[in-house]
């Protein structure tokens, strides 16, 4: 693909399982293993915060700002610091690399056709440029799945504990007025603090067990 507007795409299954409730209780399930790594098996890395300065994370901010821009009403994407929630998230959890992929070549997609229409960058366009371009790529299966991505993405960083990278001192709780489960995972216990081996036996213990369930349950077979 060379663009949003390409014919021969189609969502993809990473996309539709991200969507669905069954990926959802996936993730849960792999955050709960990933919290109960032993205290000695942790490593002592801080929060990876995303350089704005260099793409695809200068036009991805432009993007998420614009989703959700900042006002009176309640915090916006910067606020709440969604590309850094995001960074954290694509770069420490066993994400598919299908969707990494995506989120990237959006970037380029989302460039290049505002180079071809307005001669310069995303995050370079005005208020109003902004949303012509997002409107327009919209228009397309890829153009709303991408956006759709990062909506989510958007809805993740607003929820999530602060310690997962978005929602500082919890401000989007603070905002729905709503009251977050206890207790959260400390300092040391956080999934971008955990060493690669420790969430790849977490993934391969939870992930695969509940898809031999689901493959069983297809067959009229579950346990």
């Amino acid at each position: 693909m060379h663009s949003f507007f390409d014919q021969s795409y189609r969502t993809p299954s990473w996309l539709q399982k991200r969507l669905s409730r069954r990926h959802f209780l996936k993730s849960a399930a792999l955050a709960s293993a990933a919290t109960a790594v032993p205290m000695s098996a942790l490593a002592a890395a801080k929060l990876a915060i995303a350089d704005l300065s260099i793409e695809p994370w200068r036009s991805l901010d432009a993007v998420l700002n614009h989703l959700l821009p900042s006002s009176d009403s309640g915090p916006g994407a910067k606020e709440l610091k969604v590309v850094h929630y995001v960074f954290n998230v694509i770069n420490s959890q066993p994400s598919d690399p299908a969707e990494q992929e995506f989120i990237s070549n959006g970037v380029g997609w989302l460039n290049g056709y505002t180079q071809k229409n307005s001669a310069t960058d995303f995050a370079l366009l005005n208020n109003d440029q902004k949303e012509a371009a997002l409107r327009a790529i919209s228009q397309s299966t890829a153009g709303e799945n991408w956006l759709s991505t990062l909506l989510s993405y958007i809805f993740e960083a607003m929820l999530a504990p602060p310690s997962y990278g978005g929602n500082p001192d919890g401000i989007g709780w603070q905002w729905l007025n709503h009251q977050a489960g206890f207790p959260l995972p400390p300092t040391g216990k956080r999934y971008y603090e955990l060493p690669s081996y420790a969430l790849n036996k977490a993934q391969r213990i939870n992930i695969t067990d509940i898809d031999a369930n689901d493959d069983a349950l297809k067959q009229g077979k579950a346990k």
